[in-house]
């Protein structure tokens, strides 16, 4: 592989650079950076911004409305917006279903749901984990049974991030019973809206709110709506979460928080860190880390560019990435010391006159305890050590 950033990439950086500096509103970029939940109002705003130029979905074929972009633009697209405090846009709908859709949904499905995911028109939410069920999603115990054209689902599903925003989700369902637990799940798309569809909030150790149940009595939902073949939801889902797990290397927000704790050395408490031998290291041995995991999601990408498949190693990245997130967040609580304690339970409150602190302090504490989830959701990282032991180290 070669670390040489390429001319054209250079120039695609600035291009990237000066687009987002002329349309991303300061305060969507205000409130995102804080740390706080993010807006649904914010999210979508962005989304159309992105929609009008045809830089939506990034990683998407052009023949479904992608601009073509190499792995390498994608990820260049992708520091530029974190660098920026730009919100990362419904990514259930962009890089989990979608991809999902185009590769293995009808004709028809394409047509009626790859538009709306791509405009912003319709906002997506997961429903995979259960009580029981959640890294390991063979366990999956939501039926769905064939009543005439339609689906009858019962069930429950939790940690549904988004889902009292969204007004579709993704299911995965047991619509058969297999001696191999995986060859019973099969893969559908539900309205939010639907009779006998419940959402029920979870609040988060930050008092935020983000993640929800969502609980299924006798939902009915379209035969049509099944993605692909019956009892094969679980090839789709493998490939949805391959690409889930590359994606949460978060290399990309890791070098935004990594900037933003040299900052907080120098500035918060006169600077009394920049000169702390122990928190120097700390960030050093953070920024190597950092370094090391980009260059492994970047031999990823190649492996991509020349037509590969996600493989386990996507797994080290998810695992590495999520700790990463966590050391940075807890770093950057420490840089502002006394600050570090102020709570507020709403992104607008600490504007103006209430602001206490460096800027940025306000959401730097609930972020660091809201990460406690990184290494839970996406697979926790114990799964991830498994499958590492298993399918990379042959134990």
């Amino acid at each position: 592989m070669n670390l040489t950033p390429d001319p054209p990439d250079a120039g695609f950086r600035a291009e990237v650079r000066a687009f987002i500096a002329e349309n991303l509103p300061s305060d969507i970029a205000r409130r995102i950076g804080s740390g706080f939940h993010h807006l649904k109002q914010d999210l979508v705003a962005w989304h159309r911004i992105l929609a009008a130029r045809g830089w939506s979905a990034p990683h998407w074929p052009v023949e479904y409305g992608g601009p073509g972009w190499t792995p390498m633009q994608q990820h260049i697209f992708a520091e530029e917006c974190m660098a920026a405090d730009a919100p990362l846009i419904n990514v259930f709908g962009l890089s989990l279903v979608g991809p999902v859709i185009y590769s293995f949904g009808s004709a028809a499905q394409k047509a009626e749901y790859l538009p709306r995911i791509l405009d912003g028109s319709d906002f997506w939410c997961q429903g995979f984990s259960e009580p029981g069920a959640g890294s390991d999603l063979a366990a999956v115990r939501t039926r769905a049974e064939l009543d005439g054209d339609h689906w009858v689902v019962n069930g429950q599903k939790t940690w549904t991030t988004d889902g009292h925003h969204a007004n579709r989700i993704f299911l995965l369902v047991r619509t058969s019973v297999h001696p191999r637990q995986q060859q019973g799940i099969s893969f559908l798309l539900a309205d939010m809206d639907a009779p006998g569809l419940t959402v029920r909030p979870i609040i988060s150790i930050d008092g935020g709110h983000s993640v929800n149940e969502v609980f299924l009595d006798n939902v009915r939902v379209p035969a049509a709506n099944l993605v692909g073949e019956e009892g094969k939801g679980w090839s789709y889902a493998k490939f949805l979460l391959a690409n889930e797990r590359t994606d949460s290397a978060q290399v990309p927000r890791s070098k935004r928080e990594l900037r933003r704790v040299k900052e907080l050395a120098r500035t918060a408490n006169g600077g009394r860190l920049a000169g702390d031998p122990a928190f120097i290291l700390k960030v050093a041995e953070a920024e190597a880390e950092l370094m090391a995991l980009e260059f492994s999601v970047l031999r990823v990408l190649s492996e991509e560019k020349r037509g590969g498949e996600p493989s386990p190693i996507t797994s080290t990245l998810k695992l590495r990435g999520s700790d990463l997130q966590q050391k940075l967040s807890d770093l950057a609580v420490e840089a502002l010391g006394e600050y570090g304690t102020v709570y507020y339970p709403d992104p607008h409150i600490g504007e103006g006159d209430l602001r206490i602190g460096p800027d940025g302090a306000p959401g730097l504490a609930s972020r660091s305890l809201y990460n406690r989830s990184v290494s839970i959701y996406a697979g926790s990282n114990e799964i991830h050590r498994n499958i590492i032991a298993k399918r990379i180290l042959g134990l």
